[in-house]
């Protein structure tokens, strides 16, 4: 899986990098029957707004490309890193009920 990782109105410090990395690239366990290079995830993580201090002011924002269809998330909270692993649950569950439908149209 190719993980492109874009930061907006914070800056994207490389043990950052590394949790969207390790977090995201777990998925790959549930896409083993599709080509490694042929899944592209684009993640945007960021502040939602420069102004505000308190509330969901961090978002992680997901796209993964699967060969068939499209996987995306968005999720919002008061820690980026917080936001990051309710992303990542959303996307595990949206790509298990795509291989749970792909399963069910190869029986």
């Amino acid at each position: 899986m190719t993980i492109k990782i874009k930061a907006t109105n914070i800056t994207l410090t490389e043990p950052l990098k590394a949790y969207i990395e390790e977090k995201i690239g777990g998925l790959e366990r549930f896409l083993s029957r599709f080509d490694n290079s042929s899944i592209i995830a684009d993640i945007d993580v960021g502040r939602s707004t420069n102004h505000h201090r308190q509330g969901d002011v961090f978002y992680a924002d997901a796209t993964i490309d699967i060969p068939g269809t499209v996987v995306r998330g968005r999720e919002e909270s008061e820690d980026v890193r917080a936001a990051i692993d309710a992303l990542k649950d959303v996307l595990q569950e949206s790509v298990k009920r795509y291989i749970g439908q792909l399963n069910d149209r190869d029986r």
